[in-house]
């Protein structure tokens, strides 16, 4: 399982026409489940993405939690984060869990993210449906997370 967290001003996520979900300072935390992850690695990059300290303090250093700065997170399911692109011209997916696989593991992520930082901090697109993320990254500071099962079942050589 993997996250790209990116620092946000403010973000929405639409559909269609229609606005879903709005946060204001805080993350953006785009999601990708892979084949095989497991309710512990969304528990994992859950909690660190709820402790992960890149928030500014009062001196201008990433030294707070999104707890700590009273910001929100927007949770994004993104299957792309599983691309291939090392041969030919079009990404391959075939290391992304299915969608009734990765759905559970996105509901597990989200559901401790707010156990962790309280309901009302953590907002989410829909899993699945063709969005539209505006964004307005801010340092910029955007982190990839890998879960340690991630981590363990990669090669040197790939």
């Amino acid at each position: 399982m993997r996250v790209v967290v990116q620092r946000v001003r403010e973000a929405a996520v639409e559909i269609g026409a229609q606005e879903c979900a709005r946060i204001a300072r805080g993350y953006v935390i785009l999601l990708g489940i892979r084949r095989g992850d497991t309710p512990d690695d969304a528990r994992f990059l859950a909690d660190k993405c709820a402790a992960l300290r890149v928030m500014e303090d009062a001196g201008g250093k990433m030294n707070l939690s999104l707890t700590d700065a009273g910001g929100k997170a927007l949770v994004v399911s993104q299957f792309t984060l599983y691309g291939d692109a090392q041969k030919g011209r079009r990404p391959a997916f075939t290391d992304a869990a299915p969608p009734e696989e990765a759905l559970k593991l996105y509901e597990a992520f989200v559901a401790r993210l707010r156990e962790v930082l309280g309901y009302e901090c953590v907002a989410t697109g829909q899993f699945g449906a063709m969005m539209t993320v505006s964004i307005i990254n801010e340092g910029p500071v955007t982190i990839l997370i890998e879960s340690p099962t991630q981590n363990q079942s990669r090669s040197v050589w790939s």
